[in-house]
């Protein structure tokens, strides 16, 4: 079974059972010492796309959003037997042309990383893929708050929730979480690692 590491903001670490290491969105937190096979980056925003923290396996493959969104199309790719799926994404301040998210699946879990995003269309269709997890922002600011993101959480029909991006400048605001309206959901603060 894999672990998610959430390293605060909108950063995690995810290991597979062999020992795969996936950054996401490193930026926040620690954690960044275990070196990586994948790195994903949802967009160029400085608090998302510090792939510098990481250390990084030989030939460790880095997916930003420019290759996710190549040939203008939203792509899947198998690294290491993890299958990653680049979603729609896109809020006020963010172009659906400039940012993703991503479904993966490691050891069986499939993982929804909402990245920065306000409610999509797309998302009305995960309910069928019968995800494991989903991760949402909720800070308000640009992407979608708490509210919108427990309806989201309802939409896409994950068997558990978790709620990051919470308090920009923060790692996490466990109030906010606390306060979250969403089904099945589970809290993680920095720094704590949980079996998937």
């Amino acid at each position: 079974m894999p672990k998610l590491l959430y390293q605060g903001h909108g950063s995690f670490r995810l290991t597979s059972d062999n020992g795969f290491v996936i950054y996401f969105d490193p930026y926040a937190g620690r954690g960044y010492d275990v070196p990586a096979d994948l790195i994903l980056v949802t967009h160029q925003h400085g608090d998302h796309n510090k792939t510098s923290l990481c250390a990084k396996k030989p030939g460790c493959e880095i997916i930003d959003e420019k290759k996710a969104l190549a040939r203008n199309k939203h792509n899947s790719f198998e690294v290491g037997g993890v299958s990653v799926r680049a979603v729609e994404a896109k809020n006020a301040n963010h172009n659906p042309k400039q940012c993703v998210g991503y479904i993966i699946t490691v050891d069986g879990v499939k993982i929804y990383a909402a990245g920065d995003t306000s409610k999509t269309a797309q998302m009305k269709t995960f309910a069928a893929l019968e995800l494991d997890y989903a991760i949402f922002p909720g800070d308000g600011i640009f992407n979608m708050g708490p509210e919108e993101a427990a309806e989201c959480a309802k939409l896409t029909g994950a068997k558990r929730n978790i709620i990051i991006h919470l308090e920009p400048g923060a790692l996490f605001s466990r109030e906010k979480a606390e306060k979250w309206d969403a089904p099945n959901k589970v809290i993680i603060e920095p720094e704590e690692e949980i079996d998937l």
